[in-house]
């Protein structure tokens, strides 16, 4: 039997999450660019300790899990990428990703790591849906998940505050029959 590698592309692997990655995570969490498109609240910088016990819920948690995204060639972690809001009677999930070193943003590596991540809660975690909310001034992360299969469901009209403007953030999702639908008929790909 033939078993794929579901957590390895050809530019990045998912791995666990290791208390050695918190030095990288603690620095993207004071990176202002980062943290406004990573996350809704306040980009509040956090320091290694803060982050270390958000990771250990996250590991404790039956509703979430957590992924580092290494690049294969140096195996350094260049950003995250998991699931929350895991709703196992239903099948449907929440999906989070964020590249957290700036060199890697917009060669591709996104692109890959959140196809994987999705390959793995279809496949893997056996979901029927997985969504994502996205702030409308994020074009690139957009195009990122509509290039994946995405559909824009519904927009949550002036939800987020930043800088004295009012933005929309929008609501994503995608269903496994749209997944496999797009696989089988060559539209996405790892």
């Amino acid at each position: 039997m033939l078993v794929k590698d579901l957590l390895k592309g050809s530019k990045i692997t998912l791995t666990s999450f290791k208390d050695t990655h918190l030095p990288s995570l603690e620095k993207w969490y004071n990176d202002i660019y980062f943290l406004r498109n990573f996350d809704m609240i306040p980009a509040f910088p956090k320091n290694a300790q803060e982050l270390s016990s958000a990771v250990n819920d996250t590991r404790r948690s039956s509703d979430k899990c957590i992924f580092a995204i290494n690049y294969t060639e140096d195996e350094k972690i260049i950003g995250i990428t998991g699931f929350e809001n895991i709703l196992w009677n239903n099948g449907t999930a929440t999906v989070y990703i964020g590249i957290g070193e700036k060199k890697y943003r917009g060669c591709g590596v996104g692109s890959e790591s959140l196809y994987l991540t999705m390959e793995f809660g279809f496949e893997e975690l056996n979901l029927h849906r997985i969504q994502l909310t996205v702030i409308s001034y994020n074009k690139p992360a957009i195009g990122l998940y509509e290039k994946l299969g995405f559909k824009k469901e519904g927009t949550y009209r002036q939800f987020i505050y930043r800088d004295g403007i009012r933005y929309d953030m929008y609501l994503y999702g995608i269903l496994r029959s749209e997944w496999e639908t797009n696989i089988k008929g060559g539209t996405i790909s790892k």
